[in-house]
């Protein structure tokens, strides 16, 4: 058992707190967070990017979805910790488990819980205690919070001024009859001020929260970090939102998103005050990139798309090198953005996994678990970066050598079900669960699934996971509409042999026939080595062979000599 449990247990007895809950986020709702926040992690050990650890006196138990289930249950091995596998048959979820406990007081951080989730809470109707962050009782080396420097984008990148963005915030406020807009998610207010920071690793983003008014903005960041001469808002210490926010008067009406405004936040607020929970309408601004951005971004992708063309040329021809790793292959990749212009970090942490690795969905090496590499079978690569004109995001698997029937097999209805959605033709209106259940038949038909999303949108120099566009048959309501930037993903995982995901970026766009289509917007070729011709339709190897031809003629103006020749053989048409 781990030892922090324990800590975690004794404090908890002091409190008179029977079960405690630590989500994964930060009081902003955010997926990724500051080392400060990862909370959940120093307790349980699971170092994913997504999950809720519930401690009880004697038992403690881990929620997490599908793409965490083999990372979860390995992590979570010997640490007294019962993993709860989320959307599995028979497993309840946290709020029905609850549901059957009685006599019992509820804790945890009220900071770090979102409204939406605080009052689900609220419905047990049992004691809560939610003023107490007792892992910083117990987390004696818990990193500091070390604001970064925030600087402000220039028009060539965002393509409008913030300026023209508070103002279309404020029509839609007087639109939804609203006094205040309570802005808690960081991506949201760096977009609303063309402002960035570095506050979370591969993230842009800074701590801040914000307030719009009609004649007044207030942005509470920490002290001495907005670029000097900033006059967009009033200036205001981190620390002093909870204030303003009670200062809110009665009568008044305050929008926010529950899924990012947190359960204290809400707790401040007066009795008189009209609530509007829901999605803000930076949401969808955000969303949907102007041409500015949509310009800016296709830039990036294709010095993305140098960058991984090189390293793909290199692992190929590196494959049977003795002692490489898969931390080797991901540094290497790294180096080859870093030498492209404008790139200053990763987009998430790189996931590189060989042979069974590659089935744990979100899998990231470690020293512990760094595989060696053969001249045989799969690597999974799942990576992305962050240039000063956009984010990029890109999954491909690589055959190392020799495949099985079976990993050929796989492979080729991974990419059909990739090149279904790449080809969609769709009506105005159409959800991205419409588009997810097209997307999965050809993998469905054979048998096979995989336990994630189809596709996720892209931020504009932001988080690489954004909304509101989700192609997902758990959160794709939102129709997808022009503009759009979203993930194409597909994959299949055969736990214990190999993984198999397939990922471009698209870009919806209208058609002048009045239907919205996709674009590719993500230039690398796909393995030849592991597709079976016989198995694509004429439309589909058509798709294929256009698209080769597409990255070829992008991509070898800026590629070496060397790489050049390569990238026009492995692009030959099929």
């Amino acid at each position: 058992m781990r030892e922090e449990l324990i800590a975690l247990r004794a404090e908890m007895k002091k409190e008179n707190i029977d079960w405690y809950v630590i989500p994964t986020t930060d009081p902003h709702g955010s997926e990724y967070v500051n080392d400060h926040y990862k909370c959940r992690a120093f307790v349980s050990g699971f170092t994913g990017s997504a999950g809720t650890l519930l401690v009880g006196e004697e038992e403690a138990y881990l929620w997490t979805d599908g793409r965490y289930f083999l990372q979860a249950g390995s992590q979570l091995a010997g640490s007294g910790i019962t993993l709860m596998k989320m959307g599995e048959p028979g497993v309840p979820t946290l709020i029905d488990f609850l549901k059957e406990k009685e006599n019992y007081t509820l804790g945890f951080d009220g900071r770090v819980v979102s409204v939406e989730d605080g009052l689900e809470y609220d419905k047990l109707e049992v004691p809560i205690v939610w003023e107490k962050d007792l892992v910083n009782k117990v987390w004696a080396d818990r990193p500091p919070i070390e604001p970064s420097r925030i600087y402000e984008l220039p028009l060539s990148v965002t393509g409008r001024a913030a300026t023209d963005k508070i103002s279309d915030v404020r029509k839609a406020m007087k639109e939804q009859n609203v006094t205040h807009l309570l802005l808690a998610g960081l991506d949201e207010i760096a977009w609303l001020f063309n402002l960035r920071g570095d506050d979370v690793a591969h993230t842009p983003v800074f701590f801040s929260y914000c307030i719009v008014e009609m004649d007044r903005v207030q942005i509470f960041t920490y002290d001495k970090v907005l670029p000097e001469g900033f006059v967009l808002a009033e200036k205001k210490n981190y620390d002093e939102i909870n204030q303003a926010v009670a200062e809110i008067p009665e009568g008044s009406t305050v929008w926010f998103n529950a899924e990012q405004a947190n359960y204290g936040l809400l707790h401040s607020l007066k009795d008189g005050v009209t609530i509007k929970s829901a999605a803000t309408p930076i949401e969808l601004m955000k969303g949907i990139k102007n041409d500015t951005e949509i310009s800016s971004t296709l830039h990036a992708h294709v010095k993305d798309g140098v960058a991984v063309t090189e390293f793909l040329h290199w692992i190929k021809t590196h494959a049977d090198e003795p002692g490489l790793t898969e931390i080797d292959a991901s540094n290497y990749l790294e180096e080859c953005r870093y030498r492209q212009e404008g790139c200053f970090d990763l987009s998430f942490p790189t996931i590189a996994g060989y042979g069974p690795n590659g089935a744990i969905i979100h899998y990231e090496p470690t020293y512990e678990t760094n595989a060696k590499l053969a001249p045989e079978g799969f690597l999974l690569v799942d990576s992305g970066a962050q240039y000063d004109d956009g984010t990029t995001d890109i999954t491909r698997t690589i055959a190392m050598g020799p495949l099985t029937d079976k990993m050929k097999e796989y492979y080729t209805l991974v990419l059909k079900s990739h090149i279904t959605l790449a080809t969609q033709v769709f009506e105005p209106g159409t959800q991205g669960i419409e588009l997810d259940r097209i997307t999965r038949k050809p993998l469905n038909d054979a048998g096979l699934d995989y336990n994630h999303g189809t596709g996720h949108g892209v931020g504009h120099l932001l988080c690489v996971h954004e909304w509101p566009n989700n192609i997902s048959p758990r959160r794709g309501e939102a129709p997808i509409r022009p503009g759009m930037i979203t993930s194409n993903e597909p994959g299949v995982y055969i736990e214990g042999e190999f993984g198999i995901r397939l990922e471009n970026e698209t870009l919806c766009y209208a058609r002048g026939d009045g239907k919205y289509a996709f674009r590719t917007i993500t230039y690398a070729p796909f393995d030849r080595d592991a597709i079976v011709p016989e198995m694509l339709s004429v439309d589909e190897l058509a798709w294929l062979n256009a698209y080769h031809k597409e990255v070829r003629e992008t991509l070898t103006p800026h590629l070496p000599e060397e790489t050049a020749k390569w990238l026009a053989e492995v692009t030959k048409e099929i």
